[in-house]
């Protein structure tokens, strides 16, 4: 499900948006200024933003600026800023669309579906990944090696996993983790991710105290570096 945040300081946008955007499948997120955008970002990983500019906290394409040091995560403005020059320095901080208050429902909509449809385009899903000498067939779920040997994994560690070796080289958060893998209600449990974890890196690290491909980032989620031993 594409989870999309949106970001105004109107309680009459965020929940209009919030009801047409759930009515179509979308998983939404919401933040009344840059501040609590930036934190709801890194803790939820959104597929896409749709940010106003007038926040109450900071300029708009600040939060721009700050969400393009370590996301490319599309971005669409909804702003009530119609000036060619606010459009253009929303677009050179890094925003993908822009669209000008009042707006449709629709015409956002249609926005949104084009911007994901660019940034997720119509080609099969990355289903094999290699991980030091195993490759790792994720529609099979059969991890082997040239040798022939194979690594058997457990249900809950195929689904960690799956999430990682689908987001290659992208930090992706403890919470989200927790509430993909073992549902919404687990939000603080981090010692199941610590526990899985190091059942993977005995299995597919060469040396799991040093683990090259499965990696910890403190405090914040895991990350997958895919590359087969010889990378």
């Amino acid at each position: 499900m594409t989870r999309i945040l949106v970001v105004d300081d109107e309680p009459q946008i965020l929940r209009t948006m919030r009801i047409n955007l759930r009515a179509r499948g979308y998983e939404v997120e919401v933040a009344a200024d840059g501040a609590a955008a930036l934190q709801v970002a890194t803790s939820h990983q959104p597929d896409l933003v749709v940010l106003d500019l007038g926040l109450p906290d900071m300029d708009g394409v600040d939060v721009i600026r700050s969400l393009r040091g370590w996301t490319a995560v599309p971005i669409i403005i909804l702003s009530g800023r119609a000036g060619s020059a606010d459009k253009v320095a929303a677009l050179d901080a890094g925003a993908d669309d822009y669209v000008t208050k009042p707006f449709g429902v629709d015409e956002l909509l249609a926005r949104i579906r084009a911007v994901t449809r660019r940034v997720n385009p119509n080609t099969p899903a990355t289903t094999t990944v290699h991980i030091g000498r195993w490759r790792v067939s994720l529609a099979d779920r059969v991890i082997s090696a040239a040798d022939g040997d194979e690594v058997r994994l457990t249900p809950t560690e195929w689904h960690l996993l799956d999430i990682l070796a689908r987001n290659p080289g992208k930090l992706v958060s403890q919470r989200q983790l927790l509430h993909d893998v073992w549902g919404p209600q687990y939000q603080t449990e981090t010692n199941y991710l610590r526990q899985y974890m190091a059942q993977l890196r005995r299995k597919l690290e060469d040396d799991p105290a040093h683990p090259r491909h499965l990696l910890t980032e403190p405090g914040m989620g895991y990350r997958l570096r895919v590359g087969s031993a010889d990378d």
